[in-house]
């Protein structure tokens, strides 16, 4: 306390000597901590987890997080550290600045070169007095990039100039202190000035600027060097075609053609229902000669019991069906409620309010058991958030969200909708209501935060009732934002194998659409058919985009962000597996579960099982999409090319192979039937005659057939949907 009174005295009497050696010179600049120094400490990464703003600080200085606490930090600044961190009466002998400049060791380095004008910045502010500044001071309200939007060769740079609006209308430069980045590295990379760099591949990028909490983009479209001279007319199969014909044009990209049937039945059955289509359906299918047999197919596999089980699956992950927390019965029953609303084709915006605001005894609303899953308000508020809005808002729980405009308040305010949910006893189980009384107390002020969505006016009084139903009504509601295009863009990704916006779940200023027209357009068609998901992945698969061949040309062998092409996708573990069981004729008993089951209809991804946990299968320990994983790995190639139990499936008595050898004696039909088991199509003569060639070399009939289909098994057209 001494300490602290003696340095305010000493600051303050130092303001007062240089007010008065200035009083016949100009009027000197006024500081205000938190404008002009927390910027400087941004820019220059001293504020950042990895350096004084994490948990524990750094050698005994701790700053806020992105500086988020400027209090915090003036403090920290200006009173700790025995009062050596500035030293007005040596502004050059301060410690902040030795250590910035390299006039001590300092375990970052050399941050702040003495040329540098912010260093000047700071001599000047701690020789004025380290003044904190005035509540009446201007803040910044807005910032600004120029330019805005442009097209770039490969190769080129792009300075960036950005501009801040203060609350009094003043308008700074401040390009030297905003802080950059790319949202792919790939395309585009930006350096500490805001210069932009192009790559080598063509599409669009954004650069997001940020400065004091406020953030603003550039764009860049990058199209191919080599210019079509003439452009091919190119064909629309519905409303999602045009803007993305467009974009190619603009991109110097020609698009693929349209795959063949055999690759289209075998594209929508996998990402329809998870399942390969039998030997006799792809016979059946490809010996249609009716124009609108793609269309029938599509209605055909959305009316089958394995859609539900299929996309159960996967909003099970999402919603965090688990076993572990819940417990058998009430984890069966979640699950259960999630294929029942697919069953029945439930439109999403109900799905969405039944699960928000579910209220009554557990047994009659089995979706009240996500409360049991994710049962604090401030997970809840980020989960939902996450999975419906696609919005990451967690990061804001103790900061300003750095990538984007959301604050402190905004969080808790989100947090405020979910803290009168409660579960009581009664004679019918638990019941979950949502009237209790809990106030939310924003974390550094102290002070009441009421419910408010996002980017909605703030209120000084609580919502009456329960807030859950007004934050469903909110999120739903066409006028919203989020709901429609987040839900368009993840099914869109799950059939094009990359989403609109990437990741799926990060819709945020900094991370624009990279065709945001299609996304408008998804979204006002979910919308307008009352979301009913069927009519999304109705359009989705009957688009020619969809319904691309995954050969590239020689204008789109290296675009992979335009849909120019369909992207090979690596199939999800239960897929997969159910793919090996399938094709071998040889159903898995899985552990606790009634036999015949299949992996697409295991609602407890506790299950254990070794082939689905190598190839990515979620814990459900978070509702973030990347829980599965996606990418291949070399042990998943050692145990595909390895797997006793797959070999097991393959030689088994009763399974396909010892089936197909006592069925079909003759080598080309069994050469046909092992192609249109494996692969959905015909082989090729060639493939037909080589396969035949290998069994009629081999004494072993059954191993040579064994060795074809283990061979085709270990390929890429099975590993992956293409």
């Amino acid at each position: 306390m001494l300490r602290d009174l003696a340095l305010s005295l000493l600051l303050g009497s130092y303001a007062c000597f240089a007010a008065q050696t200035s009083a016949n010179a100009a009027e000197p600049r006024t500081y205000n901590f938190e404008n002009d120094i927390v910027p400087i400490l941004s820019k220059f990464g001293c504020n950042t987890s990895g350096c004084h703003g994490k948990a524990e600080g750094q050698n005994g200085f701790k700053l806020s997080v992105f500086g988020f606490d400027p209090d915090q930090d003036y403090r920290a600044l200006t009173m700790e550290g025995r009062g050596r961190r500035v030293f007005p009466a040596a502004p050059q002998r301060s410690l902040i600045l030795l250590k910035a400049n390299g006039g001590i060791p300092h375990g970052g380095g050399i941050r702040i070169d003495t040329r540098r004008p912010e260093h000047e910045t700071l001599v000047d502010w701690i020789r004025a007095g380290a003044p904190f500044g005035s509540p009446d001071d201007p803040n910044v309200v807005a910032i600004k990039v120029t330019p805005s939007e442009r097209q770039l060769a490969m190769r080129a740079s792009q300075p960036l100039h950005v501009e801040a609006t203060w609350s009094n209308g003043h308008k700074m430069d401040v390009t030297r202190l905003a802080t950059y980045q790319s949202n792919n590295e790939a395309m585009a990379t930006v350096d500490e000035d805001g210069v932009v760099s192009i790559g080598e591949s063509a599409g669009g990028v954004a650069i997001m600027a940020s400065y004091l909490g406020h953030v603003d983009v550039f764009q860049a479209i990058v199209p191919r060097n080599e210019t079509i001279e003439a452009y091919p007319q190119l064909s629309e199969a519905n409303f999602i075609d045009g803007p993305i014909h467009e974009r190619l044009k603009k991109l110097n990209i020609i698009p693929s053609g349209e795959c063949d049937d055999a690759t289209y039945l075998r594209r929508v059955y996998l990402d329809i229902i998870g399942t390969l289509p039998d030997a006799d359906e792809v016979r059946s299918f490809l010996a249609d000669t009716s124009a609108d047999k793609r269309s029938r197919l599509v209605d055909d596999l959305l009316r089958r019991p394995e859609y539900a089980d299929y996309w159960a699956l996967k909003w099970a992950d999402l919603l965090r069906v688990d076993r572990l927390k819940l417990g058998h019965k009430r984890a069966y029953l979640y699950y259960q409620w999630i294929r029942d609303s697919f069953a029945v084709n439930k439109p999403l915006d109900q799905f969405a309010t039944e699960l928000v605001a579910a209220e009554g005894p557990l047994t009659d609303t089995p979706a009240g058991q996500f409360y049991k899953v994710v049962d604090k308000p401030n997970e809840v508020a980020s989960t939902i958030s996450q999975v419906f809005l696609g919005v990451r808002i967690e990061c804001a729980q103790c900061h300003h969200h750095p990538y984007d405009r959301w604050s402190q308040t905004d969080y808790y305010g989100m947090q405020a909708f979910f803290t009168q949910v409660a579960f009581k006893t009664s004679p019918r189980g638990e019941v979950l209501v949502g009237t209790r009384n809990s106030a939310t107390k924003h974390p550094r002020t102290g002070e009441e935060v009421f419910a408010r969505a996002l980017l909605q006016p703030s209120t000084m009084e609580p919502a009456p009732g329960d807030r859950r139903k007004q934050f469903a009504a909110w999120m739903t509601s066409r006028d919203n934002q989020w709901f429609a295009r987040n839900l368009a863009n993840r099914y869109w990704a799950h059939f094009m194998g990359r989403g609109l916006v990437e990741p799926v779940d990060d819709f945020r200023m900094a991370n624009p659409p990279s065709n945001p027209q299609v996304l408008d357009r998804l979204a006002e068609h979910l919308a307008a058919n009352k979301f009913d998901v069927q009519h999304l992945i109705r359009a989705i698969v009957a688009s020619e985009a969809y319904q691309r061949t995954s050969h590239p040309n020689s204008t789109n062998e290296l675009d992979e962000l335009n849909y120019s092409r369909f992207l090979f996708k690596p199939l999800d573990a239960e897929v997969l597996f159910d793919a090996v069981c399938q094709t071998t004729g040889v159903a898995e008993k899985f552990d606790g579960v009634p036999s015949g089951s299949r992996a697409i209809q295991l609602w407890d991804s506790n299950v254990p099982h070794y082939f689905l946990k190598m190839f990515g299968r979620p814990m459900r320990a978070t509702a973030c999409d990347c829980e599965r994983v996606a990418e291949p790995t070399t042990a998943q190639v050692l145990h595909v090319l390895n797997s006793p139990e797959i070999q097991e499936k393959l030689s088994h008595s009763g399974g396909r192979i010892a089936r197909l050898l006592n069925a079909l004696p003759d080598d080309r039909s069994l050469a046909d039937e092992l192609y249109l088991t494996c692969f959905s199509r015909f082989p090729t003569e060639q493939e037909r005659q080589v396969a035949i060639s290998y069994f009629q070399e081999n004494a072993d009939r059954q191993q040579a057939v064994e060795d074809v289909v283990w061979s085709m098994m270990n390929s890429l057209e099975f590993l992956f949907n293409h």
